[in-house]
């Protein structure tokens, strides 16, 4: 692959979370591969694998406030992202959970794009979208709704402009199958399992780290905790904080954001790593099984692929205190059938290391085909 000229492509490089990890471990393999990104924001990357990179930018990046806030023109980036020039490189790497998919390829040009999921807010969280952000009423809510109409439109026209698709878990190849009819290889996202150890004793308390929103359902944990009267550490804010507080009982100790420092700390020593959420695949439960913690999680999503019932954690099957309280007292009565070694083994399935592998073998694989005239591997 050394011999090849290989692009990158990427939504928008305005925040440092999953999809840039993402992108900043494909670049680490692909060094010299030049981003393309609609809107670039050099600041948000500074202290990350992604700072000093060669970023080709589009013309939004000359819009007014693009860098801070870029959302007012997701309308304009399907647009934007078919003007990037690719015509000088063989091989074209995306990494999609909005419009980067969408770039215009030649036919004797490899596209390979890794999506992280199709664009949830057009497809299956349309309805829930509209109700929290306001827009399901009057004039704004009928230009949201032909706004999202015409971005779904847009987003499954271009859905054959991928040769190969990959993603980071099976729930996620689940929906792209459901919205484009394409398979996909399952890579699952590269973790930073190395920054943990398992080798502190546990204590007698409960931790969950995540930004505070409403699809995280910390509220839900902190409600749990209070019934069941065991202490519980809350790492993070957010817009849910108040509701957070509220639900929490004195034996509930909301931190807010915290240093790595204190979370890594904190993860090593706490007694189970609680996980609520719905997630795609759900970085958090796998950092905690890296630290020896075993994770009571929401039987759903990504933490389904991620923990091993009985082994590495337990599930709870409805979002709901009753069923959250009911899965915490079945590991109270089974807490000696959950080994830190065990679990911070499984964790290493996920390591960063093993994600460039099977990315690079994925990419070696197919271009090898593709070159020769050769059908592209199937999932």
């Amino acid at each position: 692959m050394s011999a090849l000229n290989v692009a990158l492509v990427h939504e928008w490089l305005t925040s440092y979370a999953g999809s840039e990890k993402v992108l900043e471990a494909v670049a680490e393999l692909y060094p010299h591969a030049p981003i393309h990104s609609v809107i670039h924001n050099p600041a948000a990357m500074e202290g990350t694998g992604l700072a000093g990179k060669e970023v080709v930018t589009s013309f939004l990046q000359r819009m007014p406030l693009s860098r801070r806030k870029w959302n007012l023109y997701l309308p304009l980036m399907p647009l934007a992202i078919e003007q990037f020039d690719l015509n000088a490189f063989d091989v074209v790497l995306s990494c999609n959970h909005a419009v980067a998919k969408g770039v215009l390829t030649r036919a004797d040009q490899l596209h390979i794009s890794y999506l992280c999921t199709p664009i949830r807010y057009a497809w299956d969280l349309y309805q829930p979208y509209l109700q929290q952000s306001g827009l399901h009423r009057k004039l704004r809510g009928w230009l949201a709704r032909w706004l999202l109409h015409r971005i779904r439109q847009w987003d499954v026209n271009t859905a054959n402009r991928v040769d190969v698709y990959a993603c980071l878990s099976h729930y996620v190849a689940r929906r792209i199958w459901k919205t484009y009819r394409r398979k996909s290889f399952v890579i699952y996202p590269p973790v930073d399992v190395h920054r943990f150890k398992a080798e502190q004793k546990r204590e007698p308390f409960y931790l969950t780290v995540s930004r505070l929103t409403p699809y995280k359902k910390v509220d839900l944990i902190a409600a749990a905790f209070t019934k069941l009267d065991l202490p519980l550490v809350i790492i993070g804010d957010g817009p849910e904080r108040k509701n957070v507080e509220r639900a929490a009982g004195r034996n509930v100790t909301l931190l807010g954001k915290q240093p790595d420092a204190v979370v890594n700390e904190l993860t090593q020593q706490c007694r189970a790593f609680i996980f609520a959420a719905d997630e795609d695949f759900g970085i958090a439960p796998v950092e905690a099984q890296a630290a020896g913690a075993p994770v009571i999680a929401f039987g759903k999503g990504g933490a389904t692929e991620t923990i091993i019932a009985g082994k590495t954690g337990l599930f709870f099957q409805q979002q709901t205190v009753e069923s959250l309280v009911e899965a915490v007292q079945e590991f109270e009565r089974s807490i000696d059938a959950f080994n830190p070694q065990a679990c911070r083994n499984n964790a290493m399935q996920f390591s960063e290391e093993v994600f460039k592998d099977a990315y690079r073998n994925l990419v070696e694989q197919q271009w090898q085909r593709f070159s020769a005239g050769e059908p592209l591997l199937e999932p």
